[in-house]
C-alpha cells in the first residue's frame, strides 16, 4: 500500500495537526512566513486576523480581565478599611462606657449608628444579681437560651418567628434577621513553648500561657433585623458578626456574676 492509499484509510485529523505543532515547537522557526499568513477568528466577529493580531487581542483581553479583579480588590479593600474604622469606633465608644448596665444599650446605640441596621436588641441571662431587673435581662424563656448555645455561628436568614425578635421595637417589620450568641471569653491554655517554633519559645518562656478562648454556653443573644428579606441571607458570610458578637460578648461579661 502506497502512502496516498494509507492517507486515504488513515486520514490525518485536526488532533493529529494540534499533536504535530505541541510536539514540534520549531516547526514556526523553520517557516516562519507562515506565521505572517495565517488568518484566524478575531473572536470579535467574523473578520479574519493575523496570528500575532489575534494574540494581542487575547492579550487585551486578559489585560481587562485582570484590571477588572484589581478594581474589585481595592473595592473590597476599601470597604474592610471602612468596615474596620467602624468596628473600632464601636469598641471605643464601649471601652469609654463607665457603667456596666448602661452597656446593652450601647451596643445597640453603635450597631444601628455605625452599620445603618434598622433594628437591634439584647438580652442577657445569668447577671450579677443586681442586673437581674434590668429590660436587657428578662423575658428570656429557657428554650431561647438554649437555642442561642446550639448556634455555633450566627444564624441569618428569614424570620421564623424566633422568639428573640419579639424583643425588637417593630417585630412586624423584621424580614430578615441575624441572630448572633454571645459568649464569654474565658481563659484556654495554650501549648507550651515546647512545641513553639524557635522564634516563638522566649515568648513562651513561662511554660503554658492562658488566652481568651470562648465558653460554650451562651450568656446572651444580639437581634439584628431588617425590612429587606434579602438584607441578612442564608448564604451570606458571617465572618464580621461574629466579630461583632465576641466583642459584644466580651463587653457584656461585666455584667457576669464574676465581674461586679
Amino acid at each position: 500500500m502506497n502512502p496516498s492509499e494509507r492517507s486515504i484509510h488513515n486520514p490525518i485529523t485536526e488532533d493529529d495537526i494540534a499533536n504535530f505543532l505541541a510536539n514540534t515547537p520549531d516547526f514556526f522557526e523553520r517557516h516562519a512566513e507562515l506565521l505572517a499568513t495565517v488568518q484566524l477568528s478575531s473572536g470579535h466577529g467574523g473578520r479574519a486576523v493575523s496570528l500575532q493580531e489575534r494574540q494581542a487581542g487575547m492579550l487585551r483581553d486578559k489585560i481587562k480581565g485582570l484590571e477588572a479583579k484589581v478594581v474589585e480588590m481595592i473595592r473590597y479593600g476599601n470597604e474592610n478599611v471602612g468596615i474596620a474604622d467602624k468596628l473600632q469606633q464601636c469598641t471605643l465608644n464601649l471601652l469609654l462606657t463607665a457603667h456596666a448596665r448602661d452597656l446593652p444599650d450601647t451596643i445597640v446605640r453603635e450597631i444601628q449608628a455605625q452599620f445603618g441596621v434598622p433594628q437591634a436588641a439584647i438580652k442577657v441571662w445569668h447577671v450579677n444579681g443586681i442586673f437581674s431587673m434590668e429590660d436587657f435581662s428578662t423575658g428570656v424563656s429557657e428554650d431561647t437560651q438554649t437555642f442561642a448555645s446550639s448556634l455555633t455561628a450566627p444564624y441569618c436568614g428569614i424570620n421564623s418567628g424566633f422568639e428573640a425578635v419579639s424583643w425588637l421595637p417593630d417585630p412586624a417589620q423584621a424580614m430578615s434577621v441575624a441572630l448572633i450568641p454571645l459568649r464569654s471569653m474565658a481563659p484556654t491554655l495554650v501549648a507550651s513553648r515546647t512545641s513553639l517554633p524557635p522564634e516563638g519559645a522566649e515568648l513562651a518562656r513561662g511554660g503554658p500561657s492562658l488566652r481568651p478562648g470562648k465558653s460554650p454556653q451562651a450568656f446572651g443573644m444580639l437581634v439584628l433585623a431588617s425590612p429587606d428579606p434579602e438584607r441578612f441571607s442564608a448564604g451570606m458570610g458571617t465572618d464580621f458578626l461574629e466579630r461583632i458578637g465576641e466583642l459584644a460578648g466580651a463587653a457584656l461579661s461585666r455584667l457576669r456574676p464574676h465581674a461586679d
